[in-house]
């Protein structure tokens, strides 16, 4: 089964808290703070398997979550980071985020590709050893992950892209050049997935691909086009195949338009794509019709019979001649931020909301508080001196005074309850 777009979501794992600990030893009196770092999260990574071809394990399998680190540990241990999730995709994958469907990555090369960074660990209590404050209570909670919804699409790297109506012999042609096995018979949309042939020649090789599905209206989405040309993205020329016999009813000249106007409304790029024109089926044409079809499409056209395999050589070694002078294959840069994005970001991090329940009761939601709550130690005079300076260093205490809050009323954060006072 082919299948060249799905979505996912994946996750990084959680940095590990840091430790609070004191070192414990016979003859050494108050030996101080010596709780360890927390381990960081695992990453979420992209490489290229150069040996699929399909995105089809993905529609079994959506979701992928890295796990979190070690927490620290005593005599100022670190606690283990953890391992990365390495997720292979086929060479060609575009790694959108679902929400924005901003660029994430291009996973075209062997480079691996980090797409969701791990929470670095928090710093254990001996960190926080002051002259004044010897003996902190408290240590901070690891960082969380990162979380996205991913789309990937493949667009597959090929040198040379076959286009053409139905039945025009593509399929054809890439078997007899290379070792592919496409399904071949005389009817409309035998082909239906792209199939990739690798051509050799004296000097080096090249990949060539079989774009099925080009009809009228590919690029609203008639036939199969619509699902397939973003294969003809990436390639570095194009081969255009049309029945120059018209045995089928259809005037090839006419053909050979319609499919340039088709790959122009789907992107404008491709219509200054590089092309060599073939009138297939020459054995069964006459004179006037291949000189008709030449005329009518203002280019040097390669006339051939993929069925004889008269004018295939050629054709190749026109292929052979013209790749060296083309750019290499497409490669997509990942979209940056914008400032205004970054700066959204990064206050989304500190975002809360303090809503007036009663009278005397003030209720604040604030998700980045949550693991700082669970990792303080409210029992002790230092821990409860942080916890309040992150109130005020947030804009929480400034938000409960505009918002009413008294003497003595209730402030509710999470599961943790507290009176205010002044």
């Amino acid at each position: 089964m082919f299948v060249d777009i799905v979505k996912i979501s994946v996750k990084s794992g959680d940095g590990g808290n840091g430790a609070v600990s004191f070192h414990r030893e016979k003859y050494i009196q108050a030996g101080g703070p010596d709780g360890g770092d927390g381990g960081k999260g695992g990453d979420i990574v992209f490489v290229a398997d150069f040996h699929a071809s399909t995105l089809v394990d993905f529609r079994f399998k959506k979701k992928f979550a890295a796990e979190a680190g070690q927490n620290g540990g005593a005599k100022r241990c670190s606690g283990k980071s953890a391992q990365d999730v390495v997720i292979k995709v086929p060479q060609g994958t575009l790694v959108r985020d679902a929400e924005t469907g901003r660029l994430l990555a291009d996973i075209s090369g062997d480079e691996p590709v980090v797409i969701c960074k791990g929470g670095r660990g928090g710093k254990g209590n001996a960190h926080f050893a002051t002259p004044t404050r010897q003996a902190p209570r408290f240590a901070k909670p690891g960082f969380p992950g990162e979380e996205f919804k991913l789309v990937l699409e493949l667009k597959l790297l090929a040198d040379v892209g076959l286009v053409g109506f139905p039945n025009v012999g593509k399929s054809s042609l890439i078997s007899v050049v290379s070792a592919a096995k496409p399904t071949i018979a005389n009817y409309h949309f035998t082909t239906l997935t792209p199939v990739l042939g690798v051509v050799k020649t004296t000097d080096s090789s090249y990949v060539m691909a079989d774009i099925p599905g080009l009809v009228e209206g590919a690029s609203d989405g008639v036939g199969l086009g619509h699902a397939f040309l973003r294969h003809v993205e990436r390639c570095r020329l194009i081969v255009h195949m049309a029945d120059v016999s018209g045995c089928e009813g259809r005037d090839p000249a006419e053909d050979f338009a319609l499919i340039n106007s088709e790959l122009a409304k789907f992107s404008p790029e491709l219509a200054q794509r590089p092309q060599i024109v073939v009138a297939n089926k020459a054995d069964i044409a006459t004179p006037e019709q291949i000189e008709a079809f030449r005329k009518a499409v203002r280019a040097d056209v390669f006339v051939l019979s993929v069925a004889t395999q008269s004018g295939v050589k050629e054709l190749l070694n026109k292929i052979e001649e013209t790749l060296p002078h083309l750019p290499p294959i497409t490669r997509y840069e990942a979209e940056s931020l914008s400032l205004a994005e970054l700066r959204e970001i990064q206050e989304n991090k500190r975002a809360f909301k303090v809503e007036k329940a009663e009278s005397d009761l003030f209720i604040v939601d604030a998700p980045f508080l949550l693991p700082i709550i669970r990792s303080a130690n409210m029992d002790d005079y230092e821990s409860l001196q942080y916890f309040q300076k992150v109130l005020h260093s947030s804009g929480i205490i400034d938000a409960l005074e505009a918002a009413g809050v008294q003497e003595n009323d209730t402030v509710s954060i999470f599961d943790f309850e507290f009176s205010y006072v002044r």
